[in-house]
């Protein structure tokens, strides 16, 4: 059986999104069919538009979603239908190198769906990072669905990129110690959630760096006990400033720029860590004096999608949403229909919101 829904599709390169009809098939070996509930506008989706994720057009867009499982193929255990679950794009395979040496957050060899979605005229799409929920079903590899007690679908679904990436760059990949100082640099929806990730694990000081005031009074309420506006002042003085002179003990990028990447290393203490997590354009370079990585010590990390494991991760962060511990909510600046995609960009872009989400 073949399931007809409307779906947000990118045809070409910078070219607005259109909202058209997506053929979706009945799952397969290790598939799942997914009522998609909820879907947020993350920052990867403008970047497959404009053609910097590869050039696999059309695509079909939308991969920060949580949904109901409605259907799944032969072989699947995991996960059955009913089953409420957060889409994520590593489904761990069990068998690489990473797996098998008791790693698989870094697992090299994760799963897609085998089958394809189509438009009506039988032409195959890409999805978004293997899952394409900007429509309202998505066929999915099972490893893909993570089950979780049913929440908020808007807020739950944030879990499966962005506030992931934020939240794992500060508890898994520096990973912050109780009682530390920490500085993000960049407080759009990752960098707040990294804030958000540092208050959970203790941080003592945690500074938020951004350009923008207004983003600034709202990292307070993920965390931050102390903000710089780095267009009117110098960001390393700042952050030293604030920890006695030192650096910090562990500084995020969440920008992803030469510039502030240099920030974050001249801010950090001696033997402090930098995690780089805001994805740099491709080209991008970045020159560092060698005697200072050898001299400073510490360590260079970078963050990808917050070196989670979705089976590990998502259940134990929605407990903590459940008892109001992780405030999930206020990622979550509006609600919009599939048609609003393109103006959710725009938004997006002009950081007038932390999270738009699709909600069907």
């Amino acid at each position: 059986m073949t399931h007809e829904v409307q779906g947000v599709v990118a045809r070409h390169t910078g070219a607005p999104v259109s909202v058209e009809t997506i053929l979706v098939p009945d799952p397969g070996p290790g598939e799942a069919l997914v009522k998609v509930l909820a879907c947020g506008v993350c920052h990867t989706d403008l970047h497959y538009r404009e053609g910097a994720i590869g050039n696999d057009f059309p695509f079909l867009l939308g991969h920060e979603a949580a949904g109901i499982v409605e259907a799944v193929g032969p072989d699947v255990q995991d996960v059955a239908p009913g089953d409420f679950v957060i889409l994520n794009w590593r489904a761990v395979c069990g068998r690489c190198r990473a797996c098998r040496r008791g790693e698989p957050w870094y697992c090299f060899d994760t799963h897609n769906a085998t089958q394809k979605m189509r438009l009506t005229d039988g032409t195959p799409l890409t999805p978004a990072l293997g899952i394409g929920a900007f429509a309202e079903k998505t066929l999915v590899a099972a490893g893909q669905c993570t089950k979780v007690p049913e929440v908020r679908p808007e807020a739950a679904g944030l879990l499966g990129c962005g506030l992931m990436a934020g939240l794992g760059a500060a508890l898994n990949t520096a990973p912050v110690r109780r009682g530390q100082s920490v500085a993000v640099i960049g407080c759009g929806g990752v960098g707040d959630a990294a804030i958000a990730g540092a208050h959970l694990a203790g941080a003592a000081r945690i500074i938020a760096v951004d350009i923008d005031d207004r983003k600034l009074e709202l990292a307070r309420t993920f965390g931050a006990t102390h903000t710089l506006n780095s267009r009117t002042n110098d960001p390393v003085a700042g952050i030293r400033a604030l920890t006695d002179g030192f650096g910090a003990d562990v500084v995020i990028d969440a920008v992803g720029r030469p510039e502030t990447y240099l920030q974050a290393f001249e801010a950090r203490d001696l033997a402090g860590v930098v995690v780089l997590v805001g994805v740099p354009a491709p080209g991008v370079t970045v020159e560092l004096p060698l005697l200072d990585v050898f001299g400073r010590g510490g360590s260079l990390k970078s963050s990808w999608y917050g070196d989670c494991l979705p089976s590990r991760d998502f259940p134990m962060l929605i407990d903590l949403y459940r008892q109001g511990r992780l405030d999930l909510d206020s990622f979550v600046t509006e609600t919009i229909a599939l048609s609003e995609v393109e103006k959710a960009f725009a938004k997006m872009h002009s950081g007038e919101v932390l999270r738009s989400v699709v909600v069907f």
